[in-house]
């Protein structure tokens, strides 16, 4: 090929416009699916431009999508980087997505306890920002313990040991790390689509023959309102179903932080004594209903999960994926140099207690994030003492706050204020889990 036509080649049309793209759907339409494969492609090789894609994110969000727009965008975000395979392994591979939470740990027993029964758990987690806890962020309190691992490193734990919670590759969906960030400083982070379509364009990329699904609602969910984390659920779960992974969700409720330890180190303990037969009594309840749901879609709709929990199973599987990945699971976990614990004011009984202020203010000791390049303190968090629907007595402990720093206590005790209240009868009980959701 000559230069002239090296030259002609580079100078070559493209074959769509992104105006009209934007048009399109600011008009209410829906965009022709070469039209919006094009668009993704053409914003991840950076030639559609940031503010073209923000006036399209917001079009997005003010006019949604059809089920076969969401469906063809996410497909066009898994095109845009490599997708995994274990179809090697010669077992069946299932994972779990939440939307998080505060205080949800779910994933650190969740994984070892479904491989316990010879199932393939690829866990591709990430970090925390804001008030949600992040997994990975919660496992390095552990000493030793690594998150980034090689393709191969995943698949030979996956064949070994049976679990492995790590880092996603930045070869996955990269068209999604970009839009991503895009929604974040545009106001568009809560359009379903896009929610819907950066989450699913992962999970799918991942590889992995099953997923499930725990989309959260309320006061610390990113979803508060029930409507629309069950419309966010059903569009996953659709997503999932066309790409040929068989999906489920449980909608469940996040008005009150999940366990008693929100943070890092402590959310590490609990999860092993959840491991340990013990725990409180709601971490068991997702842990095993989701368990459920997972073994059932890897074919084991009658395992006994709350026996594993039981017999030490599934906490040598714990054991083995932590020390697969160079962490040292008997090591002391690292504890704070400051405490502040909080009493009752008053006798009576716990009536609410709100997540969201209670995230805002582990994040604020230390335990979260606000940018992306910050450090976490692993032992900064809170340990709740009581749960909704407890006695308590006048001067009764309430909550211990942990940082490393006591000048951290006055904001976290800020975001605290109004954020629970003792009365006289106790709250009605709610269910954990409102409902299954499949396709």
């Amino acid at each position: 090929m000559t230069a002239a036509s090296d030259s002609a080649a580079e100078a070559a049309p493209e074959p769509f416009d992104a105006v009209d793209v934007i048009r399109t759907k600011r008009d209410k339409g829906a965009v022709p699916e070469d039209a919006l494969r094009w668009m993704i492609d053409a914003y991840t090789r950076e030639y559609v431009a940031d503010s073209q894609m923000a006036a399209f994110a917001m079009a997005v969000l003010l006019n949604g999508m059809t089920r076969d727009e969401i469906r063809v965008m996410t497909d066009a975000m898994i095109a845009s980087g490599e997708r995994m395979s274990f179809a090697g392994l010669c077992k069946r591979t299932v994972d779990k997505h939440s939307t998080g939470g505060v205080g949800d740990k779910i994933t650190l027993p969740l994984a070892p306890l479904v491989a316990s029964f010879g199932v393939a758990v690829p866990q591709l987690s990430g970090r925390g920002l804001g008030h949600t806890g992040g997994t990975l962020d919660k496992l390095e309190s552990i000493p030793g313990w690594r998150a980034a691992l090689s393709n191969e490193e995943m698949t030979a734990q996956l064949r070994g040991v049976g679990a492995v919670i790590c880092a996603a590759g930045s070869g996955l969906a990269p068209a999604d790390k970009r839009l991503y960030a895009l929604r974040d400083v545009t106001g568009t982070v809560e359009a379903i689509p896009l929610i819907a379509s950066s989450i699913m364009s992962k999970k799918i990329a991942e590889g992995t023959d099953a997923l499930v699904l725990d989309v959260k609602f309320g006061s610390g969910a990113f979803m508060r309102d029930v409507e629309k984390a069950r419309e966010l659920a059903r569009t996953m779960v659709a997503l999932g179903t066309d790409s040929g992974v068989a999906t489920t969700a449980l909608l469940t409720d996040m008005n009150t932080p999940l366990g008693l330890a929100i943070g890092n180190a402590n959310e590490v303990r609990e999860s092993v004594e959840v491991l340990a037969g013990g725990g409180p009594a709601d971490i068991v309840e997702l842990t095993v209903a989701l368990a459920r749901e997972m073994l059932a879609l890897a074919g084991q709709p009658d395992a006994d999960v709350e026996r594993a929990l039981q017999d030490g199973r599934a906490m040598d599987a714990w054991r083995e994926m932590i020390r697969a990945q160079d962490g040292d699971p008997d090591a002391a976990l690292p504890t704070p140099r400051e405490t502040h614990t909080v009493v009752a004011p008053s006798s009576g009984v716990v009536t609410r207690m709100d997540a969201l202020p209670f995230g805002v203010a582990a994040w604020r000791l230390g335990a979260g994030r606000a940018r992306a390049q910050d450090p976490v303190i692993h032992a900064a968090g809170i340990d709740l003492l009581v749960k909704p629907g407890d006695e308590v007595a006048e001067g009764q402990p309430l909550f211990t706050l942990s940082a490393d720093d006591d000048k951290r206590f006055a904001r976290a005790l800020d975001a605290l204020e109004g954020a629970y209240e003792i009365g006289a009868e106790a709250p009605a009980s709610t269910p954990l889990v409102l409902e299954r959701i499949t396709a």
